[in-house]
């Protein structure tokens, strides 16, 4: 049987989603869970890997077993081996030909960045942090300059194992709600670091460092140096993927309410 989970977690405390010698990863603990409760050994697959520090709403794994139990078992079971900052929010048996990577129709992130001037405390390590205003009209212009389908070389890590840069970004809205912004992005597929790369560009319009058709420059250079450093980590959440109808699988979870 192949079973789909969909995963919240809180990055802080881990170094990304794949697996690594020292355990301390999303995938490490799901599968140390997983095999507890299944009583043998779980490889798991996810629909987007995350960096260090990077937290997600939806993550999407899959996995194949022999063990059959109801939804909710397979939800308070694994739970139950599971870290706090690490949740199975929803389980659901999939068709073998369900891939969560290859399935994926498209991919959601969302920024969430608090603009004061001083640092975060209560939500430290959940946010990102801005300590200049920020323009919303010439962020949403610059923003506009990266829809479609491009190369982006300029916002690829060097690390990026990606076969190629060219990306079709669908989607960016950038929203205010106090003191709190939210950028939300969705394309096909991302690069490694790419939000953060653009998070990086889009505080320096915002704030008056750069103007908005900068960053049509900075794409068409096709070179990483012509960007803005890399933005933190804190405030980037995997929203999760979309997949089409016939699969029947959520698009959020309940964890999506407590994002700002």
């Amino acid at each position: 049987m192949r079973l789909a989970l969909g995963i919240s977690y809180n990055g802080q405390g881990y170094q990304g989603w794949q697996s690594q010698l020292s355990g301390q990863t999303v995938q490490d603990q799901l599968e140390s869970a997983l095999g507890k409760f299944c009583a043998h050994k779980v490889s798991t697959l996810c629909a987007g890997r995350t960096d260090a520090g990077v937290h997600a709403l939806m993550q999407v794994a899959h996995f194949d077993t022999g063990l059959e139990r109801p939804a909710n078992s397979w939800i308070r079971g694994v739970n139950a081996f599971l870290p706090r900052d690490i949740a199975v929010q929803w389980a659901q048996p999939v068709p073998a030909e369900f891939h969560c990577r290859a399935s994926a129709l498209s991919r959601r992130y969302a920024y969430v960045l608090l603009e004061s001037p001083v640092r975060p405390s209560i939500d430290s390590g959940r946010v990102g942090w801005a300590f200049r205003p920020l323009d919303l009209d010439a962020m949403q212009e610059a923003a506009a300059c990266l829809l479609g389908e491009h190369d982006f070389t300029s916002f690829r890590a060097s690390a990026c194992q990606a076969l190629s840069p060219v990306k079709k970004l669908q989607r960016i809205d950038i929203t205010q709600r106090g003191a709190y912004w939210r950028f939300e992005f969705e394309a096909n597929a991302f690069l490694h670091h790419m939000i953060r790369n653009i998070m990086g560009c889009l505080i320096a319009v915002g704030q008056g460092r750069q103007p908005p058709d900068w960053l049509r420059a900075v794409l068409a250079e096709r070179n990483r140096d012509a960007a803005a450093p890399t933005f933190s980590p804190d405030g980037l959440y995997f929203l999760g993927p979309r997949y089409a109808a016939h699969w029947g699988l959520p698009e959020r979870t309940a964890a999506f309410d407590g994002l700002p």
